[in-house]
């Protein structure tokens, strides 16, 4: 009943549309700007990196500074997908002949990607990989990681590349997993849970709503502050 809880609660959370506050971490990111590691600093984290892994899962960093590697992804998927027929392989178009099937949610799928690809590009790659011919844009990579003995889970963005957010985090899945999942649209059956249950999601959501609140004034007094410095120097007194 705990991970039913858990997606109900992230379900609810997409609706209103806060995913991001499922982590606070994930918050600070989005606010924050992207951090480029130097070739040097992405040698010697693809050394530490290699040293931890098997010869099969290692990663490759070539003379252009472009490096390759493997991602796992488990697929969470809740409705049914379409796979294309043996005749329709290799097409876009969907045929006739097309089935419909559930895949399992313990199913993970090991992708060879480089550090260039973006999220759209590995979600295409794996509804390929399993000849989907379910639109891209139907699904959404997201990113799960332990903090504190909790397990949070945050949709990544279309732009961020999944091999860097592999590599600064290290082989361990424990730390650092990838999911697929749908988009979320549909509502939460909010009746199948317990009164305890539904009083701790409101008990969450008022301690998150709070600290994002928190994180917006901090966030407009820092503008504040630098629109009344910047007045104040237009505006001296004669």
């Amino acid at each position: 009943m705990v991970l039913g809880a858990q997606r109900a609660l992230e379900s609810f959370r997409i609706v209103l549309g806060i995913t991001t506050a499922t982590c606070d971490t994930d918050v600070q990111k989005e606010t924050e700007p992207h951090v480029y590691l130097s070739k040097e600093e992405v040698k010697e984290k693809i050394q530490s990196y290699n040293s931890s892994v098997t010869d099969k899962l290692k990663m490759t960093l070539n003379s252009n500074g472009i490096y390759t590697g493997f991602i796992k992804v488990q697929m969470e998927l809740c409705r049914p997908i379409t796979v294309q027929s043996s005749s329709g392989q290799g097409t876009c178009a969907p045929s006739n002949n097309d089935s419909a099937f559930y895949l399992p949610n313990d199913c993970v799928n090991t992708l060879h990607i480089s550090s260039t690809n973006t999220v759209c590009e590995v979600i295409e790659a794996l509804l390929k990989k399993f000849f989907v011919a379910d639109n891209p844009a139907k699904f959404a990579l997201y990113k799960r990681c332990h903090k504190e003995d909790q397990v949070y889970i945050c949709k990544l963005s279309d732009r961020e590349h999944p091999l860097y957010l592999r590599l600064v985090a290290g082989p361990r899945t424990d730390m650092l997993s990838f999911v697929l999942r749908e988009h979320e649209t549909g509502e939460v059956m909010w009746e199948a849970f317990s009164l305890p249950e539904l009083q701790n999601f409101l008990r969450i959501l008022d301690k998150e709503e709070n600290e994002q609140l928190q994180i917006l004034k901090k966030r407009y007094a820092a503008y504040r502050d630098k629109l009344e410095e910047a007045l104040g120097g237009v505006w001296k007194p004669g």
